[in-house]
């Protein structure tokens, strides 16, 4: 007989924990995240971290035997590199995540601009059409001058008297 706990076919049930969860805003923790992640990607930092361990082993090679905390093989200071990158790797992650979710929404909001112009662009385009459409309906000012200067060359020539030799 299976037990319950075995059976893939229904859900298990939610466990409970004897410690909360820690609350924390998320945004913020993003927004320090994004800082120090920006602040990792700079040449600064890069000479910060080259001084440190510079220095480190500077110290822990000419001091006296002593005042040395992390004798040749420097197994302490590469714990301590091993941990930087160990929180340094979450939080670049994190601000990539967040950086993608920003241009995710700016891409959505350039999408809705761009077809509201196409919108508004073909919505001009009919407007043009029927305005010549109806421009070609109406009489302009040099076809009725054209048409008056033709009538008065007919009624001009009506009043002419005939040559009855002609």
């Amino acid at each position: 007989m299976t037990s319950p706990r075995d059976r893939l076919d229904q859900p298990r049930e939610v466990r409970r924990t004897l410690l909360p969860r820690p609350s924390y805003d998320s945004e913020s923790f993003g927004r320090l995240s994004e800082r120090i992640a920006r602040f990792l990607g700079t040449a600064r930092f890069l000479v910060y971290m080259t001084v440190f361990v510079a220095v480190w082993i500077v110290w822990n090679l000419v001091a006296p035997a002593g005042m040395r905390f992390d004798p040749y093989p420097f197994i302490f200071l590469t714990l301590m590199l091993s941990l930087q990158a160990s929180y340094a790797a979450p939080l670049i992650l994190l601000a990539q995540n967040r950086q993608d979710d920003r241009d995710r929404v700016q891409y959505e909001q350039d999408r809705a601009r761009n077809d509201r112009s196409i919108a508004d662009t073909e919505y001009l385009t009919r407007e043009i059409a029927g305005l010549r459409l109806a421009l070609n309906e109406v009489a302009t000012r040099d076809f009725l001058r054209s048409e008056l200067q033709q009538m008065i060359k007919e009624l001009e020539a009506k009043e002419r008297p005939r040559d009855p030799f002609a």
